[in-house]
């Protein structure tokens, strides 16, 4: 806005002069040269001021109203009196509305001051009161204006610090599903590579049969990891596969005498399933099979999946040793495998104790997921 007014007052001030509009004789050159250094010196005001901190604000601003009150002075059209405005304005920006307010005050108490001293009984002249109409009305528009562009720049970096705190809540919840999709596929087929290993490594000399058949189940475990960590890939590449629920949970059974025995059975159909809630019930069944041959020490491990009209129903139970739920809570696989459930839906119920065996039930409502395919 200021340019644009320096540039009227220049024009219509140099009109006044060259024309001859002044009353009396034409003003002198050396008048005219003042008016026109006064703008161009505001000019450059504006420049070092848009450089400058609120703190330093006080000398632009206190030499700006000097330089606008010479430009007045030295004004033949009187159009000058309308920069006045912009004292009030760009206090808004840099000390707020209360200073802009008193600014405002100022400058109207300064021009009846003026016309006090100079011309008694101005409040009869015309011009000289719709001069102060004017005025003030250019005080409310400019401060209204100033007021928009303060709430605009406050909306804008409100905006800015609610996008970063999407982009950091999106980010964290990206780093939890990997963490989750490598805990829940590299880390069970590890855990089976590592326990085929190790009965490979007792029987090699026992029973070389058993040690070698332990071998190829490590193999194939290896595998299948390839396997998944390719799905993941795609799946960050946004290559959407679909894999059946019974197709996964059939690489979960197992029938290896040097190990436990883990059977699959499904129930019902997987249409109206989604790809998030079957991956949920396959993870938390992957989750419970690993636990079993990790840490439970069973030779049974049955998992049973009921897909019905409504909802989706996951049991994993093993004759193990048993644990403690409560014990067991802050584990990264029970975690992660909660954090997936909750996503769709779901949940999760444990029920353990120590020379009991273990149960994990995950429910799932059916076409409820909110979140795509891990």
């Amino acid at each position: 806005m200021s340019p644009l007014l320096y540039a009227a007052v220049l024009v219509g001030g140099l009109y006044y002069a060259l024309a001859g509009l002044a009353p009396g004789p034409g003003p002198p050159l050396w008048r005219t040269v003042g008016f026109a250094a006064g703008l161009a010196a505001l000019v450059a005001l504006e420049v070092v001021e848009r450089r400058g901190t609120v703190v330093r604000a006080c000398l632009p601003m206190l030499a700006r109203g000097g330089l606008i009150a010479v430009v007045a002075a030295l004004d033949v059209s009187g159009l000058a009196q309308v920069l006045f405005v912009l004292l009030p304005c760009t206090a808004y920006f840099a000390f707020g509305r209360g200073a802009a307010l008193a600014l405002a005050a100022l400058c109207v108490a300064g021009l009846l001051t003026g016309y006090v001293v100079a011309a008694p009984g101005w409040y009869r002249d015309v011009e000289r009161v719709s001069d102060l109409l004017m005025l003030c009305v250019g005080l409310i528009l400019a401060l209204s204006m100033a007021a928009v562009a303060i709430g605009e720049q406050r909306g804008r970096r409100a905006l800015e610090r609610y996008a970063e705190q999407v982009a950091e809540l999106s980010a964290a919840a990206e780093r939890n599903r990997l963490a989750r999709d490598i805990h829940d596929s590299l880390g069970h087929h590890l855990t089976a590579v590592s326990v085929q290993l190790e009965i490979a490594s007792e029987f090699r000399a026992l029973e070389p049969g058993c040690a070698q058949r332990a071998v190829d189940e490590a193999r194939l475990s290896v595998k299948r990891a390839l396997g998944d960590v390719r799905q993941s890939v795609r799946a960050l590449r946004g290559e959407v596969t679909h894999v059946s629920l019974t197709s996964m949970l059939a690489g979960l059974a197992c029938d290896d005498e040097a190990g436990p025995r883990v059977t699959v059975q499904v129930d019902g159909s997987e249409d109206g399933y989604g790809p998030a809630e079957l991956t949920a019930l396959y993870r938390a069944a992957q989750e419970g099979v690993t636990n079993a041959r990790r840490h439970a020490r069973a030779s049974r491990v049955a998992v049973a999946v009921r897909l019905t009209e409504h909802a989706a129903r996951l049991e994993v139970s093993d004759d193990g040793r048993g644990f403690t739920p409560d014990g067991a809570a802050t584990g990264c696989g029970l975690v992660g495998m909660r954090e997936r459930v909750h996503l769709v839906g779901g949940s999760v119920q444990i029920d353990s104790g120590p020379g009991t065996g273990a149960r994990l039930a995950v429910t799932v409502p059916r076409g409820h997921s909110r979140e795509g395919m891990p």
